[in-house]
């Protein structure tokens, strides 16, 4: 068995993860490039608004996809596309959560993915102050001219999983996840005919159907309450990008901190109110991303934390965005990200990492 496998990455028209607007696909056959595929589409009917902030990102427009078939039609030929490839996504928790919501919404059913996250992988394998796309990429040796284009972050992706392989000697996936002493995740198959619906999902109808308010919480001066730090889930998935790190926020978020912090602990993540030695992730807010590091747009825990990986810490820094689709919930700030989990705000676009 050779080194084989689909790089996904989706971008999305609002700040509900079941909304996508457009899908690259890359497949790997024996650590090489051998097809690639894209489509653009209109999201699900009733989840198809396209907000400000994605556009600015990704730049795809309403009349780009006007007249375009709806994910629900479309997934057919994305699903015969992957096959039973095990699936790679930078974030897998967001582009895998984006093919159940999107499907979830439109009434369809999904097959079962084993899939594998280089964020997780990046950082167990690179030393890198973000692991976001960009960063990953660059380490990899990957060019990445457009992000955010969904070809291109696809085939990094997959660039960056191809050279991990390489630097831990495997020649498949499976090898790779041995010599990590881990086991390929796998996202189960699923009915919304028969079976409960997602939180996402949960969440998005109820804003849709007038059960949920989408109420922005206002930007408040002075120091955020941290609150407790509660005791991380002994039983939360190893496979997360968050199980077993620890785990400091600052700047203002769009959530709570103890809300964050409970969100953390749920996916196994222990938090802690300043950085240390011990800590291995800081989340930042005030709308930061990860090009700040390169501008000197930060906070002081982040400069901290800059001087930490320098002194040769394995430590990284998150945006408020990629911290959100880490845990499970889709961006707040659209009429559909409303209802579960009672967590509200609007500074980030759920977009691709």
């Amino acid at each position: 068995m050779g080194l084989d496998f689909t790089a996904i990455d989706f971008e999305t028209a609002n700040g509900f993860r079941g909304s996508p607007c457009s899908v690259g696909l890359t497949k790997v056959r024996g650590g090489r490039i051998v097809e690639e595929a894209s489509w653009l589409m209109r999201p699900p009917s009733g989840y198809d608004h396209f907000d400000h902030h994605n556009v600015r990102i990704h730049g795809i427009t309403p009349a780009d996809v006007a007249g375009m078939p709806r994910f629900g039609e479309l997934f057919p030929e994305i699903g015969a596309f992957i096959g039973d490839d095990v699936l790679a996504a930078h974030n897998a928790a967001f582009d895998l959560g984006v093919i159940r919501s999107a499907l979830e919404v439109s009434g369809l059913p999904g097959p079962a993915y084993d899939y594998v996250c280089t964020v997780m992988l990046s950082r167990r394998c690179y030393s890198l102050v973000s692991n976001s796309l960009p960063f990953a990429a660059e380490e990899a040796g990957v060019p990445l001219v457009n992000h955010h284009d969904a070809t291109e972050d696809a085939r990094a992706c997959a660039g960056i999983l191809i050279d991990i392989a390489a630097r831990n000697g495997a020649n498949s996936i499976a090898e790779l996840y041995l010599s990590l002493g881990l086991a390929v995740p796998r996202q189960h198959a699923f009915d919304p005919a028969r079976g409960g619906l997602s939180k996402p999902t949960l969440a998005a109808v109820a804003g849709a159907s007038g059960n949920g308010a989408a109420l922005v919480r206002r930007f408040e001066s002075g120091w955020p309450e941290e609150g407790a730090n509660p005791e991380p889930n002994a039983d939360a998935e190893a496979s997360h990008p968050l199980y077993a790190q620890t785990v400091v926020f600052t700047g203002q978020l769009s959530i709570d901190r103890p809300e964050a912090k409970l969100r953390s602990a749920r996916c196994g993540a222990r938090t802690e109110s300043r950085v240390t030695a011990r800590t291995t992730v800081l989340v930042v807010g005030d709308g930061f991303v990860a090009s700040d590091l390169r501008s000197g747009r930060l906070t002081g825990k982040a400069r901290r934390v800059l001087e930490l990986h320098e002194r040769g810490q394995a430590i990284e820094v998150l945006s408020e965005g990629e911290f959100l689709q880490m845990v499970g919930g889709d961006v707040p700030g659209s009429p559909q990200a409303a209802g579960a989990d009672s967590w509200n705000g609007a500074l980030a676009p759920a977009v691709s990492a």
